[in-house]
């Protein structure tokens, strides 16, 4: 297929683009994760996982753990905090008139 770029307008050529680079980001994923199932094939064809081998777990089995809550609204217990980021204006209240956040700790 032959494309005659130099009839294309600028408009047309950046959409070009875009479907091109779109294309190479899906292939170059479609490949990598067949390297991935030809790679745990090889590790199950002798008995292995591929977490076993590698000690750590396949990408698609990762998830980015969560931290668990430390700290929970007085009056509204599924309003929660994990004590990491800004703090919610409810935390700042409560240290604006005097009390502890350890009274909130969960």
């Amino acid at each position: 297929m032959e494309i005659d770029l130099d009839s294309l307008t600028r408009s047309e050529l950046e959409e070009l683009r875009t479907k091109i680079d779109k294309a190479a980001s899906t292939l170059a994923e479609r490949e990598r994760q067949a390297a991935m199932d030809a790679v745990e094939q090889a590790a199950q064809a002798h008995g292995f996982s591929l977490k076993e081998l590698t000690g750590v777990a396949p990408a698609k089995a990762r998830g980015k753990a969560k931290n668990p809550p430390k700290f929970r609204h007085p009056e509204n217990p599924s309003v929660t905090w994990t004590g990491r980021g800004r703090k919610p204006q409810w935390i700042k209240d409560a240290e604006a008139s005097g009390t502890d956040i350890a009274e909130f700790a969960i």
